[in-house]
């Protein structure tokens, strides 16, 4: 029977579920106990919140070939009170080293009611930090990072809260729920 795991990837997790470094790093297989599923996409160590694992090699194609640009949205915590310029950058698309990205929906969010993050994201009384919530169509490498950096905007804190029509909702850090389909 086709499974979708939604899966809440906790800080410093790999999107995988083997590690060959020493000392090995935490994987999938320290939090999802299941057997013949595998992500649909990736999220990277230093990322937090939504990823999809399957048994199903159609719906693991579906929802990570970029193709079939499924909407994916972050909560993204920058250094700095964003901008409404910035903002706009970010809607029109922003120009990386690898090519533009395409549009994004881009919005100024309050915080949203999140886990704490341990390590803790630094914090400097001096400069203060804003969220945004950013839903993007592509997939590129770290490409959330590089598009608020390329608006002036360091992330200090990246949480994907939804891909397509699947939501984080009230999973914590390591939790996981199953969809049949």
């Amino acid at each position: 029977m086709p499974l979708l795991v939604l899966f809440n990837k906790p800080y410093d997790v790999l999107s995988q579920f083997t590690d060959n470094s020493t000392p090995p790093r935490p994987t999938l297989a320290n939090f999802v106990p299941l057997k013949n599923v595998y992500p649909a996409g990736r999220l990277d160590r230093d990322s937090e919140g939504l990823l999809l694992l399957t048994n199903c090699g159609q719906t693991q194609h579906q929802l990570s070939d970029p193709k079939h640009k499924a909407p994916k949205t972050y909560w993204v915590q920058v250094e700095g009170e964003i901008t409404d310029d910035a903002l706009t950058q970010l809607r029109q698309g922003v120009q990386l080293k690898d090519g533009p990205s395409l549009p994004a929906l881009a919005k100024r969010i309050s915080e949203p009611p999140l886990w704490p993050r341990t390590p803790p994201v630094r914090y400097r009384a001096n400069i203060p930090t804003s969220w945004i919530s950013l839903t993007i169509t592509e997939g590129r490498n770290r490409q959330v990072r590089r598009m608020t950096a390329a608006v002036g905007f360091a992330t200090l804190r990246l949480i994907r809260s939804q891909i397509g029509d699947w939501q984080l909702t009230d999973l914590q850090p390591g939790e996981y729920r199953i969809v049949e389909l």
